[in-house]
C-alpha cells in the first residue's frame, strides 16, 4: 500500500506582518543591500548642457558691472600710436616707390651720360725756381669739357676751384668761368691760376731742377665745380663734379707743351 504524500508548506515570498504578544501588528523589515565601495562613473562621451534662456546674459552680471565700465572707459593709446607709426611707414614706403619710378622713367627717357674734361694746354709764367725766395708762378690752363648729352643742358655755377700742386705743395689757385653748355656741346674755357709767395724746400727744388733737364715735370690739377643739370624746363639741384688730371709737361715756360695727360672725374649728387 502506497504512503500517501502530504503536501508541504512552502514560505512565502514576502513575509506577512506579524503581531507581537499585546496584539500590535509589527511591519516585516526590508532587506539591505550593501553599499558600492566606489561610485559609479559616468561613461565617457560627449554631452550637451542647455541652458535656459532667461539666464543668458546680454549684459554683464551684477557682480562684474564695476569691472566692465573701467574696461571699457580706457583710452586705446597704444592702438592710436600703433596706427600712426603705420601710417607713417606707409607713407615713406609710398614715397620712396614713387621716387625711385620717376628716377626710372627719366634714365630711360633721357639716358643720362656724365660729362667729359680733359686739359688742352698749360701756359707757365714766373716760375722761377732757382730763386732762393718765395715765388708767386701762374698758370693759364685750357680746360676742354664735353657735354654727350642729347637732351641735358649744364650750368656751370659759381665757386668752383682749380688749383695746381707738386709733390704736394700747392703752386696756385684759381676758379671756373661760370657759363650755360647746351646738350652735345664741346667748350673749351681758360683759367688763371696764380700763387703768391709759395715756399720750395731744398729737397724739392732738387726733384724740379733734374725734371725740367729731363723735359718731364709732372704737376697734379684739380677741378672742383658746381653744376646744375637742365632736364627739359626743370633744373636740378647743385651737384659737384671733381676732376683730377695728371699732366707733364717739358718745360716751365709760357711755350710749354703738354707730354702727357690723364684725367678721372667723378660726379657727387649731394
Amino acid at each position: 500500500m502506497a504512503d500517501r504524500v502530504h503536501p508541504m508548506d512552502l514560505p512565502s515570498s514576502s513575509n506577512p506582518p506579524s503581531s507581537n504578544n499585546s496584539g500590535e501588528v509589527v511591519s516585516p523589515k526590508k532587506p539591505s543591500f550593501p553599499s558600492p565601495a566606489k561610485p559609479v562613473q559616468p561613461p565617457a562621451g560627449t554631452y550637451v548642457v542647455q541652458v535656459p534662456k532667461d539666464q543668458i546674459y546680454k549684459y554683464p552680471p551684477p557682480e562684474n558691472s564695476r569691472r566692465y565700465e573701467s574696461l571699457t572707459k580706457r583710452k586705446p593709446r597704444r592702438s592710436c600710436c600703433c596706427r600712426c607709426l603705420c601710417f607713417t611707414f606707409s607713407a615713406l614706403l609710398v614715397l620712396i616707390i614713387s621716387i625711385g619710378i620717376t628716377a626710372g622713367v627719366l634714365y630711360l627717357v633721357y639716358r643720362p651720360e656724365a660729362p667729359k674734361y680733359t686739359i688742352s694746354s698749360i701756359a707757365i709764367k714766373n716760375f722761377n725756381f732757382t730763386a732762393s725766395s718765395k715765388i708767386s708762378p701762374e698758370f693759364d690752363i685750357s680746360v676742354r669739357a664735353e657735354n654727350p648729352n642729347n637732351k641735358l643742358g649744364i650750368y656751370y655755377r659759381k665757386g668752383s676751384s682749380v688749383t695746381v700742386v707738386y709733390s704736394g705743395v700747392d703752386l696756385s689757385a684759381g676758379a671756373l668761368p661760370a657759363f650755360y653748355q647746351p646738350a652735345n656741346n664741346v667748350t673749351v674755357f681758360k683759367t688763371a691760376s696764380k700763387g703768391s709767395n709759395v715756399i720750395l724746400g731744398n729737397a724739392v727744388k732738387s726733384t724740379l731742377r733734374n725734371e725740367h733737364m729731363k723735359g718731364k715735370v709732372p704737376f697734379r690739377v684739380n677741378i672742383k665745380a658746381p653744376v646744375k643739370i637742365k632736364i627739359g624746363a626743370v633744373k636740378t639741384w647743385e651737384i659737384t663734379v671733381k676732376v683730377n688730371c695728371d699732366v707733364t709737361v717739358d718745360a716751365l715756360t709760357v711755350k710749354s707743351k703738354l707730354v702727357s695727360k690723364d684725367c678721372d672725374y667723378s660726379v657727387r649728387l649731394w
